[in-house]
């Protein structure tokens, strides 16, 4: 590797990616140095080039989950086993780098996601903190930041199911599917395609998507989907009666919404059975607000709503056990993968928000 790395740099919101080089950093104790060979251009990607979340430090290098080669290593790092890891290790890492593990959320709520002190690779270090995210040649990760090793699963393999498969793990964890239910996915990117194979693995007896375009839907009938509806093609009142007509005229027993539309948790709750549950996990920015009826749509049919904000190291170190797992990671080996160098970051971006691609990946080499 050069004395300099290449990386590609949102300078501020509204901005286009720019091309920037950065000195090779020298490391501290117990951190490395991590060659990227994938890093994922997701859908959080895109509001941070709109600038739609709060707090982000600009300029900013962008990918939070990323798959590479461990080139200099500084110290001992370990994996949570204990195990040493090496130099020419393939690895991914937890894109959360640092939690307190003090405050009340930490040690009370159980919810380090919501965690005053979290840092986040790629979204809440910038480009000033080196080289924090994965769209560069190279990574720096610091002291304490969680390596998992990827042993012989390729850098494609696990980054077909990158960001989105740790965030619905964590989903479908609050939805509690038990065999036999229905599940209702809304929503087709990412997220909502993961959500998919994931309510068939465990154990849904009926799966469904609304979503678009038909590109991701077909995505999601390779992913165990029973039957998929265009959103687009029918108004919200009869989409909830598509619903019911697949479930013997009830609504689904449960249903995710993984679409990021406000509109879409409203659908979501009219779209469920009397007693269902519904977790919202596409609301990971804010896109405005939204009318309901809480009588109508939440109190009468006696519903269970939960919120679902990001992931933690159990979600990101079970989505690496799942790529490694032929089995159930067969799903995703279904998902058209398209690379970009670091100089198409602009290409990728405006493809993956206009939804005429399944899935991004930047590869700077």
């Amino acid at each position: 590797m050069s004395a300099t790395i290449a990386a590609a740099v949102i300078p501020a919101p509204g901005c286009a990616v720019e091309i920037r080089e950065y000195p090779e950093p020298a490391l501290e104790p117990d951190s490395a140095l991590l060659t990227t060979e994938l890093s994922e251009v997701c859908g959080t990607d895109v509001h941070l080039q709109a600038g739609r979340l709060a707090g982000v430090p600009y300029p900013l290098i962008p990918g939070h989950v990323t798959a590479g080669i461990l080139s200099k290593i500084r110290g001992r790092i370990n994996d949570v086993n204990g195990t040493r890891i090496n130099e020419g290790d393939r690895v991914t890492f937890l894109d959360v780098h640092r939690t307190c593990n003090a405050c009340w959320h930490c040690l009370v709520g159980r919810a380090t996601t919501r965690c005053p002190s979290r840092r986040v690779y790629g979204i809440t270090y910038g480009a000033s903190d080196v080289l924090a995210g994965g769209w560069a040649e190279a990574v720096y990760l610091r002291p304490g930041t969680k390596v998992i090793p990827l042993g012989g699963t390729s850098a494609d393999a696990f980054m077909s199911g990158g960001c989105s498969l740790p965030t619905s793990l964590h989903a479908v964890e609050r939805a509690d599917i038990g065999i036999g239910d229905s599940v209702l996915v809304l929503g087709s990117g990412p997220v909502g395609l993961s959500a998919v194979a994931l309510a068939r693995l465990s154990g849904a007896g009926l799966v469904l998507c609304i979503g678009a375009p038909s590109l991701r839907l077909d995505a999601a009938t390779a992913m165990g989907a029973d039957h998929v509806l265009d959103f687009t093609s029918l108004p919200a009142d009869e989409r909830a009666a598509w619903v019911r007509d697949k479930n013997g005229g009830r609504g689904a027993d449960i249903t995710i919404e993984a679409s990021g539309a406000p509109s879409a948790v409203v659908d979501a709750m009219r779209s469920t059975r009397d007693a269902g549950r519904v977790v919202v996990v596409g609301q990971y920015t804010d896109h405005g607000e939204v009318l309901f009826n809480p009588h109508a749509d939440l109190n009468r049919k006696h519903l269970d709503v939960r919120g679902c904000w990001g992931s933690d190291y159990s979600h990101f170190h079970r989505a690496v056990q799942v790529a490694q797992t032929p089995q159930l990671a067969k799903a995703w080996t279904t998902l058209k993968l398209d690379r970009f160098p670091l100089e198409r970051a602009n290409e990728a971006l405006e493809l993956v928000a206009t939804g005429s691609i399944i899935k991004a990946l930047i590869a700077p080499g």
